[in-house]
């Protein structure tokens, strides 16, 4: 079945000190490009998010968000008690030197400023967060290639149509080809008359001429292996392998064949339908360039 290379998916894992989102987008692309935008404390698992996202997803220009929100009353800093003593008695002797003032909030806000006040702790992924995590991960990409496999499907129903549609119009052609010959006949026979030498010609020569001729124009093979291609094309959309690359390659070879079909018919009433499937086939390689 069909997938399309466009899709999202979100999860959200909610742990004790803080609440992680994570967020998958795909677009179409011909390879796989993808972009991870992680916290800190996840980029050391950069290497098997993309590991996980290539094998689940394959191909597309895909882009990964990871990050967090403290849960409210959760802190990532405090004061270093010991930092702040240190720094306001040196202060408070500089200033007893001095004859200068330490009192008032001025000289808090001064010392907490200075290095080492501050004390961060360090908020580490630990392997038991990370299984969690990778849960998540799972789950936005669940989401992303059943959003996927929708796409696919609407996908698959317009393609069915489209490949219909060439098919209808290639056997219309078998209406006009009898009188293609007939008039190609009748047209070189009236130039013949014109030239006034009709009386001088070698019958049987002219008629194996004809023949030859007519051979060349002949649009048999073609029709028989468009439609031959439209069959692939269609097993290959029913098929479970990643089908957007070889659905390009079949329909490359459709173009082919229908251009040829248009270049040898030599008919008005061929031609319009010849217009007709390659219009068919335009939006067929528009709806390939998003399958996976």
């Amino acid at each position: 079945m069909l997938k399309s290379m466009t899709g999202y998916g979100k999860a959200e894992i909610a742990l004790p000190d803080k609440k992680v989102i994570i967020e998958i987008k795909s677009l179409n692309s011909k390879n796989t490009d993808t972009n991870v935008k992680a916290s800190p404390i996840y980029r050391e698992k950069e290497l098997l998010i993309r590991q996980l996202v290539y094998d689940r997803l394959q191909r597309g220009k895909i882009d990964v968000t990871i990050f967090y929100e403290m849960n409210e009353g959760a802190t990532t800093s405090s004061i270093n008690k010991e930092v702040f003593k240190s720094h306001y008695k040196e202060i408070s002797d500089i200033a007893g030197d001095l004859d200068l003032h330490t009192t008032g909030d001025g000289i808090i806000q001064a010392i907490l400023r200075l290095p080492d006040t501050i004390r961060t702790n360090k908020n580490e992924s630990d392997e038991k967060e990370w299984d969690l995590i990778r849960e998540g991960l799972e789950e936005a990409i669940r989401q992303l290639n059943t959003f996927r496999i929708q796409e696919g499907q609407a996908m698959f129903n317009d393609l069915t149509e489209r490949v219909s549609a060439i098919l209808f119009n290639l056997k219309e052609v078998d209406k006009y080809e009898e009188a293609r010959i007939t008039r190609l006949r009748e047209r070189m026979e009236k130039n013949l008359g014109e030239t006034g030498l009709r009386e001088d010609i070698d019958r049987n020569r002219f008629e194996q001429e004809m023949i030859f001729y007519i051979e060349r124009l002949d649009i048999s093979e073609e029709k028989t292996r468009l439609l031959n291609h439209c069959d692939y094309f269609t097993q290959t959309m029913k098929s479970d392998e990643a089908a957007g690359k070889k659905l390009s390659f079949i329909s490359q070879e459709m173009g082919r064949e229908i251009n040829t079909l248009g270049s040898k018919a030599n008919d008005s009433d061929i031609q319009h339908l010849v217009v007709k499937m390659k219009d068919e086939l335009e939006k067929i390689k528009e709806q390939i360039a998003n399958i996976l």
